[in-house]
């Protein structure tokens, strides 16, 4: 069991947000603890972090702390029993094109038009459909800690990419954006195939997901990834939506 008294974060300091609309639960509100100095948040700090359910957006470390709701239970694959069920296999077989480029989180102008389209498409009305350079930026570049950036390209065309830290026991997957267009190409689930097969060639044991929530459909995908960790009273534990 980790409790935060455990780590080595002494001179890290926790927060609890007023509450706000919750992103996946309508008419839901949310809390979220929320670690400071967010300068302080590095590698090591934050590899223990995450283990105690924390996840980070850019500087920004945080966990659900909601007093009413434990909807938001964070999830991670434990790579070595990991095997692609059949429509896994075929969404692998058809992106074997796929090119993955990793790189260190930098700006480029052709990634942030494919994340304005992949917002416009998939998320209209969600408030990031209309970020400008300056939030991406905050987003998705920003990283004290161990972080690629891959780029997915296909016949010289950029389809995907994919944020992904480096945690001490394992992979952990930030945020990816996809060309929009293709939906038969299953892209976000070929994502977190290729992060398993990563996290594999690394000798690293998980992929963390983020949270798995019941009744939001972007979250609840995350149980289609067997064998499935949970973090619940505290403990990781074999978990299943079932």
């Amino acid at each position: 069991m980790t409790l935060l008294n455990d780590l080595p974060l002494t001179r890290l300091q926790f927060y609890l947000t007023s509450p706000y609309p919750c992103s996946y639960l309508p008419e839901q509100t949310a809390c979220s603890q929320v670690v400071t100095p967010a300068h302080l948040v590095d590698s090591q700090a934050y590899s223990e972090l995450i283990r105690a359910g924390f996840r980070r957006s850019g500087l920004f470390t945080y966990r659900p702390q909601c007093g009413h709701c434990q909807a938001c239970t964070p999830v991670r694959v434990a790579v070595d029993g990991f095997h692609p069920n059949r429509t896994q296999r075929r969404t692998g077989s058809r992106n074997a094109g796929l090119i993955a480029t990793p790189h260190t989180p930098h700006f480029d102008t052709r990634h942030f038009d494919l994340y304005r389209r992949y917002q416009s498409a998939r998320h209209p009305g969600g408030g990031m459909d209309h970020d400008d350079r300056e939030q991406y930026t905050h987003f998705l570049v920003q990283s004290n800690v161990d972080t690629y950036l891959v780029a997915f390209h296909e016949a010289g065309e950029l389809r995907m990419v994919s944020l992904i830290d480096q945690v001490g026991d394992g992979l952990s997957a930030v945020y990816t954006f996809y060309d929009p267009d293709l939906p038969q190409r299953s892209l976000g689930v070929y994502n977190v195939l290729w992060q398993i097969e990563l996290a594999r060639s690394l000798g690293l044991p998980f992929v963390y997901l983020g949270y798995w929530i019941a009744g939001s459909r972007k979250m609840a995908y995350k149980s289609q990834y067997q064998p499935l960790q949970g973090l619940i009273d505290a403990e990781w534990r074999p978990f299943s939506a079932t």
